[in-house]
């Protein structure tokens, strides 16, 4: 099992840029796959990006080109770089963890609570 706490989450203008972070624990957190979902006010949960355990990363179409992400296997953290950011992509971000692969927009096993990002246009 593994526990995950985001932050890095806050107000930015659009256009500007933040970096997301997901501490997680446990000894095993190299060997799970990971993703970002957002979620904005009264909506469904949705797909940000996913990394494989080996790297291989995946990203939502509307995102593609402004966000990044990225893991860190030897302090167990997990990143979001965002930039580029538009007022559509206000939303709570939750990292999640999984030990399977496929597929990387579904089927997460865990969850962090969530940082709040705002973009103000």
């Amino acid at each position: 099992q593994v526990q995950l706490v985001e932050s890095g989450g806050g107000l930015v203008q659009a256009g500007g840029s933040l970096r997301l972070s997901c501490a997680a624990s446990g000894r095993t957190f190299s060997t799970y796959t990971m993703g970002w979902f957002r979620q904005a006010p009264g909506k469904e949960r949705l797909f940000v990006a996913a990394i494989t355990r080996i790297g291989v990363t995946s990203y939502a179409d509307n995102v593609k080109g402004r966000f990044t992400i990225s893991r860190d296997n030897a302090n167990n953290t997990l990143y979001l770089q965002m930039n580029s950011l538009e007022p559509e992509d206000t939303g709570v971000y939750h990292c999640a963890a999984k030990t399977t692969t496929v597929p990387l927009t579904r089927n997460y096993a865990y969850w962090g609570q969530g940082t709040q990002v705002t973009v103000s246009s």
